[in-house]
């Protein structure tokens, strides 16, 4: 089978390393990075340059297409390849708008009574009713630009001073560019974060292990949102119970609700979670794998996941037994001076031949140059210890063991990831 991967972060690493996993099968990734290429023929063409992946597709003789970023899902790219008979694993571009638009995420849960937090809706042209609904709001409140952001769209605000600078950012200065041309103010939810991947036809699903990543850049949680700067999966804070609810008052809501709506879901629907003293809580929706938590939780999977795809795009879950290894995953970001900031690049990358079998190095912004691999990202590796029958505390050790052998100028990544799981297990006595 001829499979192209559509992406070139540490998540379409995750991927291609998975469906390298099933013989026989040619691998193709558009664009790819350094460490993809020693698993895949990398395809020189942007990941939402549709035309140009149409015609290579076609050239190649592509039998199956995995979209790994939203940008391309949020333009249709699903529809594109549907539309010339190719099969792909990804959500239209009407069912992407789970993510490509919080607002229209935030609607369609409300009309459907999925858990989530209080919301108000607001345009750039009506900043004065903002103002007036941030004078009068409960703080701490969180502020979301509609749009795409790559993960930063996001902003705690604890203070009517504090949305002031917030508000100038969005609508002055315009970081954000139009994907701030609607915004979303949100009730902030305490608890603990969660991510629940439901690999689904649009009918029937299967869940991975669920995981927790780390958003904020610095120890503690502390600093600006990035992208992620880790995961850990399974974790130990989501519970059965938590688990028979995100079922049906989430997932299973998403799926009649799109399909009543004329857009049936079919790919992977991440769930952002917040586990709250009233149960579990939708905080955001991805319309495709998470970014670093892929790195954490694919790695558990036994089953092939190539096999999971397919049967997505085949309308033939149901038939799909998922195997999962007894395994704990963490991953660690290794990211650039500056990140999520302006960063540096052309860092040479020195202490990836590292050698063993329960540590991956996923490669979220690298390429090759002059026979060396150098940093091209903020976010440069992904760094998973996959501890089998053990802990998340002996994954960590790998995880972290392992960084301790990579090197590049400006490197940095936080020292916590999985602490609070690490913490948990231990008052636990757990022991897997």
């Amino acid at each position: 089978m001829r499979v192209l991967v559509i992406g070139g972060g540490g998540r379409e690493h995750a991927l291609v390393d998975a469906i390298a996993r099933h013989d026989g099968t040619q691998i193709y990734c558009a664009p790819g990075n350094a460490g993809i290429s020693s698993l895949a023929e990398i395809v020189r063409v942007k990941a939402d340059d549709v035309p140009s992946l149409l015609k290579f597709a076609d050239e190649t003789n592509i039998d199956f297409i995995v979209v790994g970023p939203e940008q391309p899902l949020s333009v249709g790219i699903v529809d594109a390849f549907t539309a010339k008979g190719i099969r792909v694993f990804g959500p239209t571009k009407l069912a992407a708008r789970l993510e490509s638009s919080k607002v229209f995420a935030k609607e369609f849960m409300k009309r459907w009574k999925i858990p989530t937090s209080g919301f108000a809706t607001f345009s750039a042209n009506e900043q004065a009713e903002l103002v007036k609904y941030l004078k009068d709001a409960k703080y701490p409140v969180v502020l979301k630009a509609d749009g795409l952001a790559a993960g930063k769209g996001v902003s705690i605000i604890n203070s009517f001073r504090e949305a002031e600078v917030e508000l100038d950012k969005y609508f002055v200065k315009k970081i954000f560019g139009s994907s701030a041309d609607r915004v979303v103010v949100e009730e902030f939810m305490k608890g603990i974060e969660a991510s629940v991947f439901a690999i689904t036809d649009g009918q029937d699903y299967v869940i991975l292990p669920p995981a927790q990543d780390h958003k904020r850049v610095g120890d503690n949680d502390t600093g600006k949102n990035t992208g992620g700067m880790g995961a850990f999966a399974p974790t130990p804070f989501i519970t059965d119970m938590d688990m028979v609810r995100v079922k049906s008052e989430v997932i299973e809501k998403v799926l009649e609700g799109t399909r009543a709506e004329g857009f049936p879901y079919s790919g992977c629907l991440y769930c952002g979670l917040m586990l709250t003293q009233d149960g579990p809580k939708v905080v955001e929706f991805n319309v495709r794998f998470g970014d670093p938590e892929t790195q954490a939780v694919l790695p558990l999977v036994k089953s092939s996941m190539l096999d999971l795809l397919c049967g997505v795009a085949s309308n033939e879950v149901k038939s799909y037994k998922l195997e999962l290894n007894d395994s704990s995953a963490v991953c660690v970001i290794a990211a650039s001076k500056g990140y999520p900031d302006e960063y540096e690049k052309g860092k040479v990358i020195e202490g990836l031949g590292i050698q063993n079998e329960n540590l991956r190095i996923y490669h979220s912004g690298s390429k090759r140059v002059d026979g060396k691999v150098v940093t091209a990202g903020g976010r440069v590796l992904g760094v998973t210890g996959i501890q089998r029958g053990g802990t998340i505390r002996d994954a960590a050790k790998l995880a972290y063991d392992g960084l301790s052998k990579i090197q590049f100028d400006g490197m940095f990544f936080r020292h916590d990831i999985a602490r609070t799981a690490i913490e948990y297990e231990s008052s636990k006595g757990s022991n897997r």
